[in-house]
């Protein structure tokens, strides 16, 4: 079997790991988790960072922090991981959504603006599977109109923007460290920020909104989000690697695209460069001509053991939203066709040269006969 994805654990995680158990440190309260949260910060070039459970946990917090009006609008794209949305939903505001650049895969930010009314508080920017969003229309639209931007970076570990970090963009911003992330600590999540406003109001929120000075006094509702010393420890490890794991994301990547080349046409490859960024493959996707065709292709993979997974479904089509009466009519036939046709080959860090070329022979074979 060759996964989607395999972590790569090469560095110092055995070492720091037991030192948590040396120690007993294996809780929230050790101390990997304010050298996790300060330097990858830092990595990012900002202020602080709110270790919390997971990326999911760190988006509920981050759109709470900001404590927007009930029923404000944000606008944010369709084609991402359900997370964004049901962060929004969670606290009571309204996702307005953005169709899809069909080459990079992101929100198309040329549609923003048509979409901003005076209910619109937010733009929560995602960026996808490894470009990332084109950064200077948000940050000219947020100061227009006076908006906050909610970056998530979940996917970007190192990625940047014309020089410029992902993760360094928003007023708040989130990443995760999932075991397919270029930084893994299992589960996982960051927020950053560079407002002490948000610093602590995350810090709350993440620990249940203890009353300062009076420990079993609660008057808000928070989460138990907490991050453990024990998934910290991994952390600090994993961000000593980083470039590390960049390069051979870029290396994975660009490997797919020498192998695959004969293809392009028949299947859509990645957009290995725009004129801002260099892509960092967290997946190495691929579009097909035709929901049958792709159909055709996973299942040809899977009898030779060969993972894959389809890509994101989009949100106005999500069942669960539907029943809650949102997005009611809408369409973004960009986003659909991506979520129709697109899948990604395994191209986790832990993939080696030979498997790369199996899953490039099984995956030719696979488009030839699928025509």
């Amino acid at each position: 079997m060759i996964p989607v994805n395999t972590p790569l654990l090469s560095g110092n995680e055995a070492k720091y790991l037991q030192e948590c158990i040396d120690t007993s440190w294996i809780s929230s309260e050790g101390p990997f988790v304010k050298r996790f949260e300060k330097e990858f910060a830092a990595y990012n070039n900002r202020k602080y960072g709110i270790a919390v459970s997971n990326g999911s946990a760190a988006l509920d917090v981050a759109v709470r922090a900001l404590d927007l009006p009930e029923g404000s609008e944000v606008i944010m794209p369709t084609f991402t991981i359900i997370s964004p949305a049901a962060s929004l939903v969670y606290s009571k505001l309204k996702p307005v959504l953005i169709d899809s650049k069909p080459d990079t895969w992101n929100m198309d930010v040329d549609q923003i603006e048509s979409k901003i009314t005076d209910k619109t508080k937010a733009i929560l920017v995602v960026h996808i599977y490894g470009l990332p969003v084109e950064m200077d229309k948000i940050l000219e639209l947020a100061k227009k109109y006076d908006l906050k931007i909610i970056e998530d970076a979940a996917e970007m570990h190192g990625q940047e923007y014309k020089g410029q970090r992902c993760g360094s963009f928003g007023d708040i911003s989130i990443f995760s460290f999932y075991p397919n992330k270029h930084i893994t600590t299992g589960e996982g999540g960051m927020i950053l920020t560079d407002d002490d406003h948000l610093l602590e109001r995350c810090q709350s929120l993440r620990n249940l909104c203890f009353k300062k000075g009076v420990r079993y006094v609660h008057e808000e509702l928070g989460w138990n989000y907490r991050m453990t010393n024990l998934q910290a420890a991994l952390g600090v490890a994993q961000l000593e690697k980083i470039d590390t794991h960049i390069e051979k994301k870029r290396v994975i990547g660009n490997a797919y695209n020498e192998y695959l080349k004969g293809v392009q046409g028949q299947v859509q490859l990645p957009l290995a460069q725009t004129d801002y960024a260099e892509n960092i493959y967290w997946v190495y996707g691929l579009i097909a001509q035709s929901q049958e065709q792709r159909t055709y292709i996973l299942d040809a993979l899977g009898k030779q053991k060969i993972g894959t997974r389809t890509f994101f479904w989009c949100m106005h089509e999500q069942p669960v939203f539907k029943k809650m009466g949102l997005f009611e009519g809408e369409t973004y036939p960009v986003a659909e066709s991506l979520a129709r046709r697109g899948f990604y080959i395994p191209a986790g860090l832990g993939i080696h040269n030979d498997e790369i070329k199996i899953v490039s022979n099984s995956l030719i074979k696979a488009i030839n006969e699928s025509l």
